[in-house]
């Protein structure tokens, strides 16, 4: 077989990564993999199905978390499926289209949950610095704009992705880092230069998740503000509780989606495992804890919720 040949038949496939060195304990591990997928599925569902079917959340704050769950469903469905065939039945190929279109929706995905975080961080600078004017500012028609244009960036950032792989030749072992594509991951199998995948990766990065955390942490920086300026000390409170699950939700989500971002940028000075972790953690956690972490913490959310399955 000739080199060109070898070279092509060895692009087929991708092979998955699961714990390396931890094979004889994968099947038990595919339980908590199971566990997150049927919670994180069956929690954004039902805040969904709440959401819809209850007139008294049809407001902007819940229009927004129904934004969130939609996408978090996404990430869900996208990626736990291969994640949990790894565990399972030790299913570790993945043909390169399979594995660009995994790549194209979790990259889209993650980047519109950014913009999601962003969106319900000014719902809360409104409703805090703003409150008179909260519902003439945030209109459905102005809801359903906004959110129809960072569901729009997301995927007009993440189609040069794909687009930009499949111009190269995989000539280098064609095992990944992880239990599912990612950009930053299969660019390094290649033998092409690599360096607009490189430019463009950060750019994209820093248009959506760094310009997203800044105007964030903008956000927040007013709403403390104003909330200093209240004379009371239990309004301050209750006007500050009312941002405690997005906050949580915004620290679930950057942290680990920073962790990973160093690790593949100066992936030499990490151990792989801890790569692999921060991995799991970005894309599992979040679907699994925002439902959590939102029905304990909104208390008008929970009793709807309570009320619609305890009858």
């Amino acid at each position: 077989m000739s080199a060109a040949n070898d070279t092509k038949f060895r692009s087929v496939v991708f092979l998955l990564t699961g714990i390396p060195g931890q094979e004889y304990l994968h099947l038990w591990i595919s339980v908590p993999f199971c566990f997150i997928y049927v919670i994180s599925i069956l929690g954004n569902s039902v805040i969904l199905f709440i959401i819809k079917t209850d007139p008294s959340l049809h407001e902007p704050m819940y229009i927004f978390l129904s934004m969130l769950a939609i996408t978090d469903l996404g990430l869900s469905i996208t990626t736990i499926p291969t994640i949990v065939g790894i565990f399972l039945f030790n299913s570790r190929e993945i043909s390169l289209d399979a594995c660009f279109t995994q790549l194209f929706f979790i990259h889209s995905l993650a980047k519109i949950e950014s913009s999601m975080l962003l969106l319900m961080a000014f719902d809360r600078f409104i409703a805090i610095c703003n409150p008179l004017r909260y519902a003439s500012i945030l209109t459905p028609p102005r809801i359903s704009k906004m959110g129809l244009v960072f569901v729009l960036r997301g995927v007009v950032v993440a189609l040069p992705f794909p687009i930009l792989l499949k111009q190269f030749r995989y000539c280098r072992a064609n095992v990944l880092a992880h239990s599912y594509c990612l950009h930053q991951d299969i660019m390094k199998l290649a033998c092409s230069d690599i360096r607009v995948n490189y430019i463009y990766g950060l750019f994209t990065t820093l248009f959506t998740f760094g310009l997203d955390s800044l105007l964030i942490f903008l956000s927040y920086m007013m709403i403390l503000k104003t909330v200093l300026s209240i004379a009371s000390h239990d309004q301050c409170l209750k006007a500050l509780n009312t941002c405690i699950s997005h906050i949580c939700a915004v620290l679930l989500f950057y942290t680990p989606n920073i962790g990973l971002a160093v690790t593949h940028r100066f992936g030499n000075s990490f151990s792989h495992l801890l790569q692999i972790l921060l991995g799991y953690v970005y894309l599992l956690v979040p679907p699994l804890m925002n439902p959590i972490v939102y029905t304990v913490k909104n208390q008008h959310l929970r009793a709807r919720i309570i009320r619609a399955f305890v009858k």
